[in-house]
C-alpha cells in the first residue's frame, strides 16, 4: 500500500477525498490529515507519505508554500493540488514547483482514479528500480567476499561448485559474475594466481620442484610441470635455471 496525506482547511473535503481514495480500490491508504499547512508540514516531516493531496489556499502555509518547504527539506513525495480556484496562475505556479497534478473541486471519482492509477504505476516502477539496486548491491558485496576468499585460498582445493553452494548462488550465475569481476574465468584466475606464486617460490633454491608444486596447490608433479610450461612457455626447472 502507498501512503497518502491530505491537507485542506475544509473538513468535509478531507473526509470526501478519503472516501474516494478508499472506493478507488487502488493500493493507497490515508495515513494523515491536516486542516492547515503548518500542521501538514510538521506531520509529513515526521512521516513522509508517498503522495500528498493539498488544497492551494490554507491557513498558515498555503499548499504551494508547503510544497516549496518539502523541496527545501528534501522530503520526496508526489504532490497533487486540489482547489476550487481555476485561475491559470495557480496551475502555472504548481507546475513550476513540480507538482504531480492539479485537480479542481468538486473532485469526481473517475477523475481521481486516473491520477491514482498513474501514481500507482510510477510508484511500483520506483519500487522495482529500488529493489533492483538493492539486489545489485547485495551481489557486489557477495562477489567481493568470494573474490577475497579465492585470493586467500587459491592454493587449496576450492571449486566453483563449492563456492556457489556456500553463498547460495547457481554455479553458472557465479561463473558469469566472477568473469565480469576478474576478467578471467574461475579456473583461469586460479591457474594465474598459482603460476604467479610458483614463480616466486622457484626463486628459493632450497625448495624442490615437487615442493613448489605442492605449495601452489598441485599434488601431481607432472601435471604442475605441464600447466607451468603452458603458462610460462618453459618448464619450471628451465625457469629456475634462467633466473
Amino acid at each position: 500500500m502507498y501512503s497518502v496525506f491530505i491537507a485542506d482547511d475544509e473538513v468535509w473535503v478531507v473526509i470526501g477525498l478519503k472516501k474516494l481514495i478508499e472506493k478507488s480500490g487502488l493500493p493507497f491508504k490515508v495515513i494523515g490529515e491536516a486542516n492547515n499547512g503548518v500542521t501538514a508540514l510538521e506531520e509529513m516531516e515526521k512521516n513522509p507519505p508517498d503522495v500528498f493531496f493539498s488544497d492551494i489556499r490554507m491557513p498558515g502555509y498555503t499548499g504551494l508554500e508547503v510544497l516549496e518547504e518539502l523541496s527545501k527539506r528534501k522530503i520526496q513525495t508526489r504532490t497533487v493540488f486540489i482547489s476550487g480556484y481555476a485561475e491559470f496562475s495557480y496551475a502555472q505556479k504548481a507546475v513550476e514547483l513540480k507538482a504531480y497534478d492539479y485537480l479542481l473541486k468538486p473532485i469526481e471519482q473517475e477523475q481521481l482514479n486516473k491520477v491514482l492509477e498513474r501514481l500507482a504505476a510510477e510508484l511500483a516502477e520506483k519500487d522495482l528500480e529500488s529493489n533492483s539496486l538493492q539486489e545489485e548491491e547485495i551481489s557486489l558485496n557477495i562477489i567481493s567476499q568470494i573474490v577475497n576468499e579465492i585470493q586467500e585460498h587459491f592454493t587449496e582445493n576450492i571449486t566453483l561448485t563449492d563456492l556457489a553452494e556456500k553463498y547460495g548462488i547457481s554455479t553458472s550465475h557465479l561463473s558469469g559474475l566472477l568473469k565480469n569481476e576478474l576478467k578471467l574465468s574461475f579456473s583461469e584466475y586460479i591457474t594465474a594466481r598459482r603460476m604467479q606464486k610458483a614463480k616466486e617460490l622457484l626463486k628459493d633454491e632450497k625448495l624442490s620442484i615437487a615442493q613448489v608444486a605442492e605449495l601452489t596447490g598441485y599434488n601431481d608433479y607432472f601435471y604442475f610441470t605441464k600447466v607451468f610450461k603452458k603458462s610460462a612457455g618453459i618448464s619450471p626447472s628451465k625457469y629456475r635455471k634462467d633466473l
